[in-house]
This record gives structure tokens, C-alpha cells and sequence, in this order.
């Protein structure tokens, strides 16, 4: 049965068409993906399943009956004072209602009553509504939602006080608790451990209803994504399978669309030769029947509807390094301890050698100090003790979480020039290499989106021949073709390599080695990913 139906879809925002024809067809129970780049309508086709936007033409068709829920991508605030255990239950407003009803009744039949049977009646009714809203479900399935994204500690604190991760969290616990016919989920992933996902993505393996996620998660989307959408130019190419089979796919349909215009083209020379040749004919034998040959196949050679050549390879960011060299040690902690009063003891008495070209990724659950590691290692962190020995030929650049600029105001192009002196000519030239064409370098730094932002810090930082690269969480909030972008830089990238990352299709690709903060000590060793897994399993995780 069709659960989600789009046709024709055609959704505008002022002068830019974000939708342009889109349909998609989603049957009931498929868990299903809407991958593409960042602005293209992804976020307003859940807004337009929900109702929450209405399209400007086109149909959109839910199954009659189905109830609807949706986790929004950037969180909203609450009534000041509600707390996230109030928030919870949320959903169950109608149910916890019904329940106070059925205390009531059972209050005043406890109690000697002339009109008891009728009391009794009310007494079913009420009980079969209750039952029917999964009233006697809301403790076991509360419990369970808790305990898996880890909420037990906030469930008194006021929502409104809490991070935006938090909020992000609890607002997905929210969305998941009443378990909707229909879950639409917008960057679900964004500031869940790795822990927390892994039990998200088993939750959704098992979820009764239809799915329909919007995420640049690959790792989460191979898991949990039955039916793949790749929203391109305002339309949706649906692909049978997860992520990395409609990867697989594209490449297939794309090396077939390359052997139809290899083809063609060789159609249309064929054609252009045989034009000239019944040209040469008629000119030597002076006979009409060449000529007239010659306009036909010129006239087919008009109609033809000619292919264009596909794009067969993807665009690279230059990433050369061409900096000095550090030596085989690039950085040791030594007897390394971290923490924030005595309550908090982040690392203690750890060790940890970062050597020459190793990729080497900082792993753990939130919370055990990795950002803090960081921080430390580039000096804006002073409260720890032991030895942090960086390399006396180490030339380090640094792409935190959250990027900003000296001047906010600046254009790309001021920006860049402003932190590496050159002219202008020059500078464009090189900013052109990371996609910063044309009149996107007069853009604001402060309009760039977070793939932006990691591409122009990229850009001043290989500036200066940096040997050390570190980078905190360098995928958030940013598409998958800017990632595969990045991953591809960094894989190409001959210098020293620190970073922390919860995307664990970046880590299985880039990472060399993996350092785990666990029980305040470091356990480095080698590997991607798939070594880091091995290495929980060990560990009884």
C-alpha cells in the first residue's frame, strides 16, 4: 500500500524553485532516505508531508488515517519551566488525560454510590479508550526510549536551558515515543554518540511504521535506509536499497549513459562523413539524388536530440602538501592528566604518541574530553598536568566546530586575502580550485554554508603549508558531496592528520589509526572504524 505519495510537486521560496516536478512514491513500512545537497528542498519535502508547508502545484496523497510525526532539524523552544520529563510525555496528553479519568471514577467507586452501574459503564468505556491510546504501553515504551538515548539525567532540568544538541535529542525522543504511522526525521543523527546511534539504528530496524530520514549519515543510511531518494535540480531519482547501493547505481546508469553518448557520437560523426560524401558526389556527377541525400541526413542530424557528456569524474579539492617536515614524533602526551575541579577528572596519568603522516582519529563518548585534549594541545587549555610535546618543525592548522572569521562582515574573497597575502587575481585563481567561482567570492563569510566554511578554512590553511592538520567534528553539518570531497582531500593529504569525528563512514575512510578515550585513559591503535568496533567488542561494549 502506498503510504507517502508526491506528484508533480512544484514548491517555490520567493525567486529560487526548490522543487521542480518532484514525485516519490513511499509504500507502507519501507524506511526510506532523502539524500542531496545542502538547499536542495530536502527539509521542505518532511514540511510538506507534515503539512506544515503547502506546495505551489502538484499532489500530496497520505494514507487515509495515518498519523504523522516529525522531528524538526533545528529545535523549538517550550513553555519556560517545562521540564524534559514533561516534554516526553507530551505525546501522551490525550492518554495521561484518559488516566486521571479512570482515577477519578475508580476514586468515586470506592465509595457507596447509588448510581454504581452506571459508574461501572463510564468505568469501561473510559478503560477502552485508554487502552486503545496505548495507555498501558506509555510506562514500558517511555522507559525504554529513556534508557536508550541516554535522557535519565536530564529528565528534571528545564528544556529550554539546555544545549542545542540536547534539545535535538530530547526532541527525538519525543517525536519517536507515540511510534507514528508515519516518522519523518530531519538530521536525526546530528549529536548522538556513537553508542546512542547504534541502539538508534536497532530501534528503527524494528519500527513498525513507515520512515522517511534526511540525513548525511551514510553509515546510519546503509543501515536503517531500505529505499534510497537522490533529490537533484528539484527532482527525485528513487533507487531500491540503501545508501551505498544507490552509490552503486548511479555509477552503473552513469557509465551507461556515457556508452549511449560514446555511441551517439559516433552516430553523428558516421552521419557527418556520409553528409560530405553525398556533397562530394553530387558536386563531381552533378546528380540531384546526392544532394538530395545529403539535406535528409542533414535535416535528422537537426532533429537529433544530442546526449550530453556525462560527468564521469567527481571534483577534487587540491590538497598538496608541500611543508617541511616534522620528523617521526609529531606530538606525545606524557603522564597527561585533564580535568575541572576534583569532580571532574576527564584523562589521568594518559599517553598518547602522534607520529609522522598518521591520520589518527580521537574516539569516546561525549563528554570524556576529546575537544578538551584539543584545546589543550593548542594552548587555549591550561588546567592539566604533564608533558604536551609538539614537534619544534610543527606548522599547525586548526578547523574547530564551530568556524569563524576574524571579520564576520567579509566577503570570500576579503577573507581569504586577509589571512594570505596575494593579489587579487591570484587569490581567485586559487579560491576557484575550492569551488569559490565567479560571483561567489563576493559573498559573505557569515551567508556560507558549513561546507563552505570547511572549504574556505581549508583553503587559507594549505596557504601556509600547515604539516599538522587538526579538525574537530570537520563533517558536521555539511553534505555528503562536500564530505566525499573532504575525504578525498585528506586521503591525498602527506602531512600530519588529528582528528575527532562521530561519522563513522569518514573514519572508516580517512583514519590510519584511532586513539579511544575510555575510563580517563587513551588506547591507541591501528585501523579504521571496523578496528574501533573490534576494539569494543573486546571491551564488552
Amino acid at each position: 500500500m502506498i503510504e507517502i505519495g508526491m506528484n508533480q510537486i512544484v514548491k517555490n521560496f520567493g525567486f529560487k524553485k526548490v522543487l521542480n516536478g518532484a514525485c516519490l512514491e513511499i509504500m507502507t513500512g519501507e524506511r526510506a532516505a532523502i539524500v542531496g545537497r545542502n538547499g536542495t528542498g530536502k527539509s521542505t519535502i518532511l514540511k510538506l508531508i507534515s503539512g506544515e508547508e503547502a506546495p505551489d502545484s502538484g499532489e500530496i496523497s497520505i494514507r487515509r488515517g495515518a498519523v504523522v510525526g516529525l522531528l524538526e532539524q533545528i529545535p523549538r523552544l517550550r513553555e519556560p519551566g517545562k521540564t524534559v520529563g514533561e516534554v516526553l510525555l507530551e505525546p501522551f496528553a490525550e492518554a495521561l488525560e484518559t488516566e486521571r479519568e479512570l482515577r477519578s471514577l475508580e476514586a468515586c467507586m470506592a465509595s457507596p454510590a447509588e448510581d454504581y452501574e452506571a459508574l461501572l459503564d463510564r468505568y469501561s468505556k473510559v478503560q477502552e479508550r485508554y487502552t486503545a491510546l496505548g495507555g498501558y504501553e506509555i510506562e514500558e515504551r517511555t522507559a525504554k526510549v529513556i534508557q536508550g538515548f541516554r535522557l535519565n539525567d536530564l529528565l528534571d532540568r528545564e528544556y529550554n536551558v539546555l544545549s542545542g544538541g540536547q534539545k535535538t535529542v530530547v526532541n527525538l525522543a519525543a517525536a519517536v515515543l507515540p511510534e507514528p504511522d508515519i516518522l519523518l526525521l530531519d538530521e536525526p543523527t546530528n549529536h548522538l554518540d556513537v553508542k546512542t546511534l547504534e541502539w538508534f539504528e536497532g530501534f528503527l530496524a524494528k519500527y513498525r511504521g513507515t520512515v522517511l530520514i534526511v540525513s548525511h549519515d551514510r553509515w546510519f543510511l546503509d543501515r536503517v535506509a531500505t529505499r534510497t531518494f537522490i533529490l537533484e535540480a528539484g527532482q527525485c531519482t528513487s533507487f531500491a536499497g540503501n545508501y551505498s547501493f544507490s552509490v552503486k547505481e548511479q555509477e552503473r546508469l552513469m557509465l551507461l549513459e556515457f556508452e549511449q553518448y560514446k555511441n551517439q557520437q559516433k552516430k553523428i560523426e558516421a552521419m557527418k562523413a556520409a553528409i560530405k560524401r553525398f556533397h562530394e558526389w553530387g558536386v563531381q556527377s552533378d546528380n540531384p539524388k546526392f544532394f538530395r541525400k545529403q539535406h535528409e541526413l542533414e535535416k535528422r542530424l537537426e532533429k537529433m536530440e544530442v546526449l550530453e557528456r556525462p560527468q564521469l569524474t567527481k571534483p577534487k579539492v587540491p590538497i598538496s602538501f608541500g611543508g617541511t617536515r616534522t620528523g617521526m614524533e609529531v606530538l606525545r602526551l606524557t603522564d597527561f592528566s585533564l580535568g575541572f575541579g576534583e569532580d571532574t577528572v576527564l584523562l589521568e596519568h594518559a599517553s598518547l604518541l602522534l607520529r609522522e603522516k598518521d591520520k589518527l582519529c580521537l574516539m569516546g563518548d561525549n563528554g570524556t574530553g576529546k575537544t578538551s585534549l584539543i584545546r589543550a594541545v593548542l594552548g587555549e587549555l591550561s588546567g592539566f598536568s604533564g608533558e604536551i610535546t609538539l614537534n619544534p618543525g610543527v606548522q599547525l592548522g586548526y578547523i574547530p566546530q564551530e568556524i569563524r572569521f576574524p571579520v564576520e562582515t567579509d566577503t570570500v574573497l576579503s577573507a581569504f586575502r586577509r589571512e594570505c597575502v596575494m593579489g587579487e587575481g591570484q587569490a581567485r585563481n586559487l579560491l576557484a580550485k575550492y569551488f569559490f567561482v565567479g560571483e561567489n567570492v563576493f559573498k559573505r563569510v557569515t551567508a556560507l554554508s558549513g561546507g563552505e566554511k570547511v572549504l574556505l578554512k581549508l583553503a587559507i590553511l594549505l596557504q601556509r603549508q600547515v604539516n599538522l592538520l587538526i579538525l574537530d567534528e570537520p563533517t558536521n553539518h555539511i553534505d555528503i558531496e562536500t564530505r566525499e570531497m573532504l575525504e578525498d582531500a585528506l586521503l591525498d593529504y602527506t602531512g600530519t592528520l588529528l582528528f575527532i569525528s562521530h561519522d563513522r563512514y569518514f573514519v572508516e575512510k580517512t583514519a590510519t589509526r584511532i586513539a579511544v578515550l575510555r575510563n580517563r585513559e587513551i588506547e591507541s591503535f591501528d585501523g579504521g572504524y571496523g578496528a574501533y568496533c573490534a576494539y569494543r567488542q573486546s571491551h564488552g561494549d
